[in-house]
């Protein structure tokens, strides 16, 4: 019951207001105000497209037809732009084609087939735009797993569906119960224009805030200087991954503790210091792919290891050891390189799931006193929990310092 002159307004209104609000959330990011500042580009423009359209029959020959059309392609091609944005990439080169090509066709129509040429043809290029904001969303690879994505996809292909069917349908449609099939189906568009011009916009900025909060939530759960999973990160993700993990498959833990690095921070300072940590963090994830990595605090680190028994554990620890005292003793010194010129060790401690314990803070206590053992024998080198303690987390007596399994 409602005229298209109404239902033009309520497009242009949501429109303008969707811009705004989208051009403010753009002050409050840092990350995404590109594409927020070319979406509320695209809201704005379309709105002014629509604007035209509402007078286009005023307007001198089909001047107004061709003008409105084309501004209001040139929005949706902005959407497209500011989502291909969030993966770094642009269609400008597709852009200026589609414009051109349906300002060609508007020159070459506009004064004998002009109501023909917008009600079918015109739509071609919001078809084409709207089809590729979907793939864009759908193969952005920074949006994978936030939950608004499906629905920002669903938008932009519903959209491409919509006037899918107008193009090609809608003269089949008309042809065989005239011109009511063609005031019904302007507004049935109409109506969805509307319901798009308020959930994509609306979408998007929440696609934006989305992807914002889960950086934020990374980085309260990461450590800053290597990149690894902190102490937080650790035990969320550790815990998940002993719940998860199948009864009959092994996982073991390692601790690890710098040796000596007080004494590598007083003779070298702080930033040969933060190298060495760095180092130590590159090394693990070279030599433990696969593995929940973390820097739990100051020199200590942990790897969780799953699908990997006490045997293999060993390896990988004594691997790590290896390569870390090598690294630090050959480095080259060089700025970006990642390498440091002090000599530096790692004591290392290994603990057995179900052997030494069941849940994760049992594991790495279990951990923790195999490599107070180990630092007790005169460091660099790797201690087991197991048999090394008996049932009740009393020490069993440790082999002679020359019998313990020297790592580097």
């Amino acid at each position: 019951m409602i005229d298209l002159a109404t239902l033009y307004l309520l497009i242009i209104g949501t429109l303008l207001v969707s811009a705004g609000l989208t051009l403010w959330e753009g002050f409050g990011q840092t990350r995404r105000t590109r594409a927020l500042r070319i979406w509320a580009a695209g809201w704005g423009v379309l709105a002014l497209g629509c604007g035209i359209a509402v007078t286009r029959t005023s307007l001198p020959g089909g001047v107004g037809w061709a003008m409105s059309n084309l501004v209001i392609v040139c929005g949706y091609l902005l959407v497209l732009n500011g989502v291909s944005a969030l993966d770094r990439r642009h269609y400008a080169r597709t852009s200026v084609l589609l414009v051109v090509a349906l300002a060609i066709g508007w020159a070459a129509e506009w004064s004998v087939a002009r109501v023909a040429f917008w009600h079918y043809a015109a739509g071609i290029p919001i078809v084409v735009a709207s089809a590729l904001t979907a793939f864009e969303l759908h193969r952005n690879r920074a949006l994978r797993g936030l939950r608004s994505r499906p629905v920002a996809i669903a938008l932009a292909a519903m959209h491409a569906l919509c006037y899918t069917a107008r193009v090609l349908l809608l003269p089949l449609l008309v042809a065989r119960w005239g011109e009511g099939a063609m005031a019904l189906a302007s507004k049935i568009t109409m109506y969805e224009g509307v319901l798009y011009s308020v959930a994509m916009p609306m979408t998007l900025v929440t696609l934006v805030r989305e992807e914002a909060q889960h950086h934020l939530l990374v980085a309260s759960r990461t450590d800053f200087l290597t990149a690894l999973a902190n102490r937080q990160g650790f035990f969320e993700d550790g815990a998940r991954l002993l719940r998860d993990a199948p009864a009959a498959r092994p996982v073991s833990l390692l601790a690890f503790d710098l040796d000596h690095f007080k004494a590598i921070n007083d003779a070298h300072g702080h930033a040969a210091g933060d190298a060495v940590l760095r180092s130590f963090a590159q090394v693990m994830h070279d030599a433990a792919p696969g593995a929940l990595l973390a820097r739990l605090g100051g020199e200590e680190f942990a790897a969780l290891l799953p699908d990997t028994d006490r045997t293999a554990a060993k390896v990988v620890g004594e691997t790590i050891a290896a390569r870390f005292a090598a690294r630090c003793d050959h480095g080259a010194g060089e700025a970006g390189d990642g390498r440091v010129t002090v000599s530096a060790t790692v004591s290392i401690g290994l603990a057995q799931h179900g052997a030494d314990g069941n849940d994760l803070d049992t594991l790495l206590s279990a951990a923790d006193r195999a490599l107070y053992v180990a630092k007790a024998l005169g460091r660099n080198r790797l201690i087991a929990a197991s048999p090394l303690f008996n049932g009740t987390g009393t020490a069993a007596p440790p082999r002679p310092a020359s019998a313990a399994r020297r790592v580097a």
